[in-house]
């Protein structure tokens, strides 16, 4: 095929790297993940409508795939067969419009690895990392760490979601597309910059229900304070502690007794006790809820 293409368009070539790009040129990405490009000017309408029906075209704007990228496209694609493979786990993550060039954030991201991490762009500011389980503890990678380091050195601010580990492909596809399609869902539920996918389950479970049914779950189990921010920031902190008093006094910088009254005026007025774990499950659905309701 690229035989005929290079036969049909003077233009044809073959793109290899950022310093290859040409703006007047438009490019595509064959099956095989090899890039290619012609000349806008040779080309007509009918030529691109042609080619984007059997090519996928590219933006040059996106660091170009190395091979371990394009094994790990196919594999989502629903083309991998192996079964002998390294746990692995999807890590998604978001950045700002216009905060990094995308190499350089590619090149920033692989210094807190042992070896380059494949990245599958969704687009220019959301993407996949797929990172391979070490045997060693210490080698393990603190996202809050990367978020630290990459906020302070280059000013770019991201959220991750840590997916769990996997060691097969079966339904690799169907997990990749849940994951990538979830991860934006769950964030929206999130004030945290990381979280797991596990901590985000119930946040996807809310967000399958009518709006009308988290607006009653808020208005029922909230009561009075569904517009108090500042109880409500405690009591999410008091989840977000394990139901720890002692843990979430200090996160609030909050004297013990202070807290233990807030806690107290939520429990009296509303009859719900968060001290109890499926009591304070039920409040934590319907922080959830009114989380989305005020996004």
């Amino acid at each position: 095929m690229l035989k005929q293409l290079k036969n049909t368009f003077a233009s044809f070539r073959i793109y290899h790297d950022a310093a290859d790009t040409a703006e007047n040129y438009q490019w595509f990405m064959t099956e095989d993940n090899e890039i290619i490009g012609m000349d806008k000017a040779e080309l007509t309408k009918k030529d691109i409508a042609i080619l984007s029906a059997f090519l996928t075209p590219y933006d040059t704007h996106f660091p170009v795939p190395t091979e371990q990228e394009k094994l790990w496209k196919k594999r989502v694609n629903g083309l991998g067969t192996q079964t002998n493979i390294t746990p692995f786990r999807f890590v998604y993550f978001t950045i700002k419009k216009n905060q990094i060039n995308l190499f350089s954030f590619k090149e920033a991201i692989h210094a807190f690895f042992a070896k380059p991490v494949p990245i599958l762009w969704k687009n220019e500011q959301e993407g996949i990392i797929i990172e391979e389980q070490s045997s060693l503890v210490e080698e393990n990678i603190s996202y809050e760490q990367i978020i630290d380091v990459l906020m302070s050195d280059l000013y770019v601010k991201l959220n991750f979601i840590v997916g769990p580990y996997l060691d097969h492909l079966t339904n690799i596809n169907n997990h990749y597309n849940h994951f990538l399609e979830n991860a934006a869902v769950a964030l929206s539920y999130s004030e945290q910059s990381v979280i797991s996918y596990i901590d985000a389950i119930p946040a996807l479970f809310v967000n399958q229900t009518d709006a009308s049914f988290r607006e009653e779950v808020t208005s029922l189990i909230l009561q009075e304070f569904a517009a108090d921010d500042e109880l409500l920031h405690t009591i999410k902190t008091f989840m977000h502690c394990n139901l720890n008093v002692s843990l979430t006094a200090k996160e609030l910088y909050m004297h013990r007794n202070s807290l233990q009254y807030r806690l107290d005026k939520f429990i009296e007025k509303t009859g719900i006790d968060v001290r109890q774990f499926h009591q304070a499950l039920t409040v934590y659905l319907a922080l959830l809820g009114n989380m989305h309701k005020e996004a």
